[in-house]
């Protein structure tokens, strides 16, 4: 406790770091206050059916990620994910367009217009997902509850939601700027954490009443928590070192020496965007659907809008594994660092440097990468799982990598960034031994 006590007076002591942590509170309070703001002409106290629709399915992990903002009819309602769809487009046209790979060489003028064309695809998807979202507020809500009818409702209410999601995606880029972590996940996750209370409550109550078991089953179920918490946290950490030798001249004997390095490489690179990325898929068939009841879904909607169902859950491993690697192949660059390894005069031993030095790293990230992603993937779908063993729906979700990794890796990213704030200015880390180790990876071990 007095360790904790000695960290925040540090925190509080650096101007800059004081600053970032009050801009980024500052906004994203805005985004929580904001996503009780329903739309207008929408009554507030007749939206309990679409909260009953959004309990549970794929729509109630929609509503997580929007932070609730989805059943409260909200101006962000349709949160960041129109976003994040935008930006895996982006990219997987920087492999197969020549255009968008030329914008990616061009350094910082080429990123500028990379975020540009994804802002502007975000507002053609919000053009898409808006009017699907309000025919959804039609199917579930009485008529009473509209104020206002008619394709003035339609137009209006399609640029407010179209406008809300874009300021929340000005919020999360102005968190990254200014703030501490990556905007873009802080605003994810609070969502998350928002919803987690009234998660626990529901199953403690089902637990106590309904379902059984008492306090018994809810204990066994956080230990359960607990364990997924702990490998969630290894898969973010989890590093294999592969050696490389450099020749060092050792000063005071004249002479030389070798010293050992060892270059990182995380078992899972990519962190949690490929499970970012494939919820994102994920949503496709709803928005497709036109968001409308469950009981009017035939055939490949039908399909992919169980969030228990065997084409759902597989569909999503598969897609965890494929953005695993292709998110790896974008962070990752084999021959980058055979250059960076040759240019210091480093080798790996038995392999040539050059062209082979590039397939053997190439090779051992690929290896390392299968149990990662395979990992990641199981860890994705767990909730499906935890839903057949009984758990609250709410609750289950936790269980998996849509809600718990993601945690688990802003988390780390946050705290990482805080205490790189601390070490620079000469204070204590947040950790009394050792350095908090995020998404980024924990820097090379040198013996």
């Amino acid at each position: 406790m007095k360790k904790f006590i000695e960290t925040l007076k540090n925190i509080y002591k650096i101007e800059d770091l004081r600053s970032r942590l009050g801009i980024t509170l500052f906004l994203l309070l805005i985004y929580r206050l904001g996503s009780y703001v329903s739309l207008p002409g929408v009554d507030p106290a007749m939206l309990s059916q679409l909260k009953n629709q959004t309990s549970g399915g794929l729509l109630g992990l929609l509503d997580m990620f929007s932070g609730g903002a989805f059943s409260k009819a909200s101006i962000f309602a349709l949160g960041i994910m129109p976003y994040i769809s935008a930006s895996i487009v982006i990219q997987l046209l920087g492999i197969a367009v020549p255009y968008f790979q030329r914008l990616q060489k061009e350094g910082e003028s080429g990123r500028r217009k990379i975020n540009q064309l994804t802002r502007y695809l975000t507002v053609v998807i919000l053009l898409f997902q808006a009017p699907a979202y309000l025919t959804n507020l039609h199917y579930q809500l009485h008529p009473e509850a509209f104020a206002i009818t008619g394709p003035l409702f339609t137009i209006s209410s399609t640029i407010i939601l179209t406008a809300g999601s874009m300021f929340v995606m000005w919020l999360g880029e102005r968190i990254t700027d200014k703030g501490i972590g990556n905007g873009i996940s802080m605003i994810i996750m609070i969502g998350i954490i928002a919803r987690l209370p009234h998660a626990i409550v529901g199953e403690f109550a089902s637990r106590i009443s309904q379902q059984g078991g008492g306090m018994v089953m809810f204990l066994i179920e956080f230990v359960v928590l607990f364990v997924v918490f702990m490998g969630s946290i290894l898969l973010v950490q989890g590093t294999r070192k592969i050696p490389v030798q450099y020749a060092k001249r050792i000063v005071g004997n004249k002479q030389y020496g070798g010293v050992r390095q060892y270059i990182p490489l995380k078992v899972n690179a990519a962190g949690v965007m490929p499970i970012i990325f494939a919820q994102a898929i994920m949503f496709i068939p709803i928005t497709l659907a036109g968001f409308a009841k469950s009981e009017s879904l035939s055939g490949f909607a039908s399909a992919f809008s169980n969030h228990t169902g065997l084409w759902y859950n597989f569909t999503q491993f598969m897609l965890v594994i494929l953005f695993t690697y292709f998110y790896t192949a974008i962070t990752v660059n084999p021959m980058q660092m055979a250059e960076d390894m040759k240019k210091n005069g480093g080798f790996i031993p038995g392999v040539k440097p050059g062209k082979k030095t590039v397939e053997f790293l190439d090779t051992v990230m690929s290896r390392i990468t299968l149990p990662g992603s395979i990992f990641l993937g199981i860890v994705t779908i767990l909730p499906a799982f935890a839903m057949m063993a009984g758990i609250n729906q709410q609750f289950a979700y936790f269980f998996g990598g849509t809600s718990l990794l993601i945690l688990v890796g802003v988390v780390l990213d946050t705290l990482q960034q805080i205490e790189s704030h601390l070490l620079m200015r000469h204070y204590d880390g947040l950790m009394k031994s050792g350095r908090i180790k995020g998404r980024s990876g924990g820097g090379n071990a040198m013996y």
